[in-house]
């Protein structure tokens, strides 16, 4: 599995939305994207790539383009 499927999955199964509507993806604009879905997602992506993200990086995960910015910085290539 690529680190884009990993990374997709994650939203998938965490926020329980379909892959193709991933990537239009915002926090607060779906009913699933809300608090306790973006710590289900951060859990997510953090057991998929093996990293401990950041409480800066937590607030800042806002959409599925600023997640790969984010997690970057913990050298996952998306």
């Amino acid at each position: 599995m690529t680190n884009l499927e990993k990374y997709i999955n994650a939203f998938v199964e965490s926020l329980e939305v379909a892959a193709e509507d991933v990537p239009a993806l915002k926090y607060g604009e779906s009913d699933q994207w809300d608090s306790v879905g973006h710590m289900s997602l951060i859990a997510a992506l953090e057991d998929a790539f093996d990293i401990m993200v950041d409480m800066d990086d937590i607030i800042d995960l806002s959409s599925f383009e600023k997640g790969k910015e984010i997690l970057a910085k913990y050298d996952v290539e998306i």
